[in-house]
């Protein structure tokens, strides 16, 4: 199917094992930047870590011989330039979770570099411009907003008129934004090529379940991605001796927070498969052993793959905790800051992922996402398709977040072939 690379074993061999040790090599090379003494890697917004590593990868992209660029929210662009028209795009983001590992997000981005030099070493320049993308931001783990990077390529978000939005240490989103030098209206270009003009979005990520694992999988294609909310909840209470303050009296607003909780893990195993909600965060005032709790906010993220059903689920469980609240004596605020509509990818570019890993003798499957991702933003914009990778015990956002080297060239031998077809062969979606 691809001219220069034969679909027999010794050419497959050859390519795994080179993309193999590529990947592992640049895989530890970004981890230094935001590294921890467990093993983990932090690099959150704007901050000094996450810095670094843009201007790392942008000087990476250069070193191979790409066009490196940055717009106004940070995003970095490496361009291979074609000799026609149009741009076929792949990445992922930079950032991490507070503790992360070193894959998630940062697998698709050395992914379509490594794929982009090795396809101008062994074809020169496409016919459609190839360009790697890394996306300032996706986790939502500095500020309660979530695909800040990609929002801004798509019109979701603008550098002009951020989110009014603080960090836990109450910087603002505008004031970290132009502290690391963006935002100011001074990218180093504009966009050559506006994502309307795309001519297709691949996305390479790990898959952070367990699933193709235990189906000894090697390529996931996904179909689409869940959709999710996530709120804030705020328990106001009344804080109190803890000594000399009878049960009976008390407004003690973590027992609430922990009665809604317990409600909130009832209501999503009785829905079934698949959905899912977690509380993954709960702070409680004033915080002390000897003090009942005078307030307590918790978050809650909610996934599903039908949006009928998200709203039914969200709408009944409010009327649970206010209940809850209502019984307790206690004052029970929210604020929904995020509503990720779901996702299809694109039926075409499915289709060819799935005939490329047959004539590749690679196992795929068909699945959906259950966690979210900057390819569901481009997906309403251009055709748009994600490839999976095993995760090893379906770990992630940690520092046990694992995918074996062989497993992360499978897939950037997908992408090779994808965007051989997309970029040097012109295929039609």
């Amino acid at each position: 199917m691809i001219k220069h690379l034969n679909h027999n074993a010794s050419s497959k061999e050859v390519l795994i094992n080179r993309f193999a040790t590529e990947a592992a090599e640049l895989l530890e090379w970004l981890a230094q930047f935001g590294a921890e003494p467990s093993g983990g890697v932090t690099r959150l917004l704007y901050t000094e870590a996450w810095q670094q590593a843009q201007s790392a990868l942008a000087k990476r992209m250069q070193s191979i011989g790409l066009f490196s660029y940055h717009d106004d929210a940070g995003n970095v662009f490496g361009r291979l330039q074609g000799t026609g028209k149009g741009v076929v795009v792949t990445g992922s983001h930079v950032d991490t979770v507070i503790h992360g590992g070193r894959f998630d997000g940062a697998y698709g981005i050395i992914a379509g570099i490594i794929a982009a030099a090795y396809l101008q070493e062994a074809f020169g320049a496409p016919q459609l411009s190839i360009e790697v993308v890394s996306f300032a931001e996706e986790e939502g783990s500095r500020f309660p907003l979530t695909f800040w990077g990609s929002g801004n390529v798509t019109g979701r978000y603008t550098t002009s008129t951020p989110p009014s939005i603080e960090d836990i240490e109450g910087i603002s989103l505008e004031a970290a934004m132009h502290s690391a030098g963006f935002g100011k209206g001074s990218p180093t270009v504009g966009y050559a090529n506006p994502v309307s003009d795309w001519s297709a979005f691949v996305e390479l990520h790990i898959e952070q379940g367990s699933v193709l694992e235990r189906e000894q999988q090697q390529i996931g294609i996904v179909q689409g991605i869940v959709g999710q909310r996530r709120y804030t909840f705020e328990v106001g209470g009344e804080a109190n001796h803890a000594g000399t303050t009878p049960m009976s009296y008390r407004k003690d607003a973590l027992c609430g927070a922990s009665e809604m909780i317990v409600a909130i893990r009832d209501e999503a195993v009785a829905y079934g498969d698949p959905m899912v909600a977690t509380v993954g965060r709960l702070q409680v005032h004033p915080g002390t052993v000897n003090v009942v709790a005078g307030s307590a906010t918790f978050t809650l993220d909610v996934r599903h793959p039908e949006p009928e059903i998200i709203e039914v689920f969200c709408s009944s469980l409010q009327q649970k905790l206010q209940y809850i609240a209502e019984r307790s004596g206690l004052i029970l605020n929210s604020s929904q800051w995020m509503d990720g509509a779901p996702s299809l990818m694109n039926g075409a570019l499915t289709n060819l992922a799935r005939g490329l890993c047959d004539s590749r003798g690679l196992h795929s499957k068909l699945m959906y996402s259950g966690a979210g991702h900057d390819a569901q933003l481009i997906a309403p914009i251009c055709p748009t398709l994600m490839i999976f990778v095993p995760s090893r015990g379906g770990i992630s956002h940690s520092p046990e977040e694992y995918t074996k080297p062989e497993d992360l060239a499978a897939g950037i031998l997908v992408l090779v072939d994808l965007l051989y077809l997309l970029a040097y062969k012109g295929e039609r979606l």
